[in-house]
C-alpha cells in the first residue's frame, strides 16, 4: 500500500472516532492481474504499524462478512440483475482504447472518457428492450461474456451531493460525465458497482476516500437511485501530493508504507506532513 492510501484511511478512522462509529476495512480485489492474497496479507501488516485499527474487517470479521470483494460475487450478481431488468443497462462492445479515441472531450488522467454513445440505444425504452432481452452472447455471470455492460445515465439531469469537506457539488449527467461500465467483459463487476452494493449492504453511513475520486459520486448517486438504496455521506480527502504538486501514485514511482517502514521511518512522520520522505 502506498502512502495516499495510507493517510486516506487514517482520515477515514480519525473521522469514525472522532463520531464514535465504526472503521470498515474491506479488501477490493477484483482485478485479477493485480490482487494477490499476499498482497492483503501485506496490506493489513502495513496498516497495523502505521497505527490504523478496525473494527469490521477480513481478518477480525464482523457482521457483514465477507469483507473480501472476491468472496461476494452474489451480491453484485443479485444488483446486476435488477438493474438489467429495471431498464438501466445496456450492453456495449466498445474497449476503453475505443472510447478514448472516439471521445472528443478533453479528460483527466484519473476520469474515464465521456462515452460517446456508440453501442447506446436510441431511447430508454429501447434500453429496457435491449436489457429485458439480454441481446449479448452469453448474459452477465457467465463464464464468457462477449461485451460489458453500461448503465444509461440520464441525459442532461444536474446531479447534487453535498461533500462533507468541500461543501456542495454538482454535476450534468452526460456532459461532465457519461454512460459508465458496471460489469466488464471479463465477467468482473465494475468498481463502481461493487462499492455502492457493499457500502450498501455493509450500513455504511459515511465514505471516507480520496478527492480523486469525487467524480465517481455522481456515478454511484445513479446506482444506489435506481437500486433503491439509500446513500452515504461522502467525505473527500485531500491528496498527498509530491514535490511537483503531482498526485502520488505507483505508476510514478511513489513510496509505500513498506519502503519508508525499511527506511527507517516513523509513523508518526507519515501521518505528520508535510516532511521529506
Amino acid at each position: 500500500m502506498h502512502i495516499g492510501h495510507a493517510m486516506t484511511f487514517w482520515h477515514a478512522q480519525q473521522r469514525a472516532r472522532d463520531a464514535g462509529g465504526k472503521l470498515v476495512l474491506r479488501i477490493e480485489d477484483l482485478d485479477r492481474d493485480r490482487c494477490r492474497r499476499e498482497f492483503a496479507d501485506a496490506i493489513s501488516k502495513d496498516l497495523r504499524w502505521f497505527g490504523l485499527d478496525w473494527d469490521e474487517g477480513p481478518d477480525i470479521g464482523g457482521p457483514f462478512a465477507p469483507y473480501v470483494q472476491s468472496e461476494r460475487r452474489r451480491y453484485y450478481l443479485e444488483a446486476l440483475e435488477k438493474l438489467r431488468l429495471g431498464g438501466f443497462l445496456y450492453p456495449c462492445k466498445c474497449s476503453r482504447k475505443d472510447v478514448i479515441q472516439a471521445s472528443l472531450a478533453p479528460h483527466d488522467e484519473n476520469e474515464e472518457p465521456i462515452y460517446p454513445g456508440t453501442c447506446r440505444p436510441l431511447s430508454a425504452a429501447l434500453v429496457a428492450a435491449v436489457s429485458a432481452a439480454g441481446e449479448v452472447d452469453q448474459p452477465p455471470g457467465t463464464a464468457a461474456v462477449a461485451a460489458h455492460w453500461r448503465f444509461r445515465v440520464p441525459d442532461d439531469e444536474r446531479i447534487n451531493f453535498v461533500d462533507e469537506r468541500v461543501g456542495k457539488q454538482s454535476a450534468i449527467a452526460g456532459c461532465d460525465f457519461g454512460d459508465f461500465i458496471v460489469w466488464r467483459r471479463d465477467d468482473v463487476p465494475a468498481y463502481q458497482l461493487a462499492v455502492v452494493v457493499d457500502d450498501a449492504a455493509m450500513q455504511v453511513t459515511e465514505v471516507v476516500r480520496g478527492e480523486d475520486l469525487l467524480m465517481s459520486t455522481f456515478r454511484q448517486l445513479l446506482l444506489y437511485r435506481a437500486l433503491g438504496l439509500r446513500p452515504p455521506k461522502f467525505y473527500h480527502a485531500p491528496l498527498v501530493l509530491d514535490e511537483f504538486g503531482k498526485r502520488l501514485a505507483k505508476r510514478h514511482g511513489a513510496l509505500s508504507l513498506r519502503a519508508l517502514r525499511e527506511r527507517g521511518i516513523s509513523p508518526q512522520e507519515i501521518r505528520a506532513p508535510p516532511c521529506a520522505l
